[in-house]
């Protein structure tokens, strides 16, 4: 039933479309946009609409970014040898803001799930292999611990080790600040095979 009328409901109901956003979250999203600010309203939607029409793909690592290559590939002080290969571009951020990594970076936009139907062929595998010469040390595969991330780590590693390339896999462990009492088998027997000297 409409109780609000049709530009609400249809607010709400385009709302309700993205990801992890409810019937009732979507209304709440609604109700704040229509008492924003006409000038913030109209910005959010500039916003959406500019991001919709100059994002893009990098041609190199995959990335969402505004300029091609992105400002990660165009750094000549990072080690363009070492590729991390990420699932999202988010996966990316996260390590970026560790400022731990000075290679590059591989984004697949997603993982292999069957489940899901999501095979190799729609992820940015092709473009991994294009990428990798005589020149790469090191791939490190930073794809999540949900079975669909080691199936794509073992899938990506069958492909890559007979080139000749150094294939790693990033450690998984016991969070800072946990119990261990509390925390699963497979994490504890990951955290003890990733343990390294001191």
């Amino acid at each position: 039933m409409n109780y609000y009328g049709n530009y609400v409901t249809k607010l709400i109901e385009e709302l309700s479309r993205l990801p992890g956003i409810g019937g009732k979250t979507a209304q709440r999203l609604a109700f704040y946009i229509l008492n924003m600010p006409k000038e913030n309203a109209e910005q959010l939607a500039k916003s959406i609409i500019e991001a919709k029409e100059n994002v893009k793909y990098c041609s190199i690592c995959c990335n969402l970014t505004d300029e091609d290559p992105c400002s990660v590939c165009r750094n000549p002080k990072r080690n363009h040898n070492l590729i991390m290969v990420v699932e999202e571009p988010r996966d990316m951020a996260a390590y970026e803001k560790t400022k731990e990594f000075n290679g590059l970076y591989h984004v697949l936009h997603g993982a292999i799930s069957p489940m899901k139907d999501i095979t190799a062929e729609d992820l940015r595998i092709k473009e991994l292999l294009a990428r990798l010469n005589e020149n790469t040390e090191e791939v490190i595969l930073a794809t999540g611990t949900s079975i669909e991330g080691e199936t794509t780590a073992m899938y990506l590693c069958r492909l890559i080790k007979p080139l000749g390339i150094k294939v790693s896999r990033i450690a998984n462990g016991v969070p800072v600040g946990s119990d261990l009492e509390y925390v699963d088998e497979v994490t504890l027997s990951r955290a003890l095979e990733g343990r390294r000297e001191m």
